[in-house]
């Protein structure tokens, strides 16, 4: 009769599961780093998604109490509800720019100096109460970079070195375009003056110098890092995407 022998707890645990493979371990770090950075702008998307919706309600507001008064003057009443649907048109270009940086759109290109705008615009207000003093040198150009690679690369680098300032300080963004590339460079130093900003409130975790390099790499953006800086190079976007014919 065979006799059954004891096993090790080596022998009897179960196996452990294999390591992702290098290409799926990079996009999950990239897919966290892009998380990571929209958690980061959530209030300022939040702020620009609202702002003009609280204009219509106070517009309203205040024709409901013209109402209550009395027959208002019909000019006068006509002209606000022009301006009130004017409010709304730019209520819903607010809400579909937010969502636009939710679900980016396909292939989509963006001029230099618009996409490096756009994103130093919209950490504008987190800055100037952080004491963080922001200067754009980017000439006008017919150069078009990918308005998503830009976005996330420059967002990034942004608030990594800011996150990293031991206070208040100026905050240099330059671009230029380089033969086929765009070159984009930040570079912070602490400001001379006395100002003295807000500390920061963690929102949410401060990124990760692995994550920007994520987003490089996810993005096919070459990426330098010194002390004080971080500099991209970008190559110049071409659509791919077939042309799309716009309804009459």
């Amino acid at each position: 009769m065979a006799v059954a022998t004891p096993t090790s707890a080596a022998e009897t645990r179960d196996p452990e599961p294999p390591l992702a493979a290098p290409g799926k371990r990079s996009r999950a770090g990239a897919e966290a780093a892009r998380y990571g950075v929209l958690r980061r702008l959530g209030p300022a998307l939040k702020h620009d998604m609202v702002v003009n919706l609280q204009a219509i309600a106070m517009m309203a507001e205040v024709m409901n109490a013209k109402l209550d008064r009395g027959s208002p003057d019909p000019a006068e009443f006509h002209a606000s509800i022009a301006k009130l649907n004017r409010i709304a048109r730019d209520a819903v270009a607010n809400c579909l720019q937010v969502a636009a940086w939710l679900v980016p759109g396909e292939d989509e290109g963006i001029k230099l100096a618009d996409g490096v705008n756009e994103c130093v615009a919209l950490l504008a207000s987190n800055f100037n109460f952080r004491g963080f003093l922001v200067e754009v040198d980017c000439p006008e150009t017919g150069f078009q970079v990918s308005r998503v690679a830009l976005r996330n690369l420059l967002i990034a680098s942004l608030i990594t070195l800011t996150d990293a300032a031991s206070g208040p300080s100026r905050v240099e963004v330059k671009a230029e375009v380089d033969g086929p590339t765009a070159q984009v460079s930040v570079r912070i130093t602490p400001r001379e003056d006395e100002f003295e900003g807000l500390p920061y409130e963690a929102s949410y975790r401060q990124l990760d110098w692995a994550d920007v390099q994520a987003l490089a790499l996810a993005e096919g953006v070459d990426l330098v890092r010194g002390d004080d800086h971080i500099a991209l190079r970008l190559p110049r976007h071409l659509a791919t995407a077939p042309l799309q014919i716009a309804p009459h």
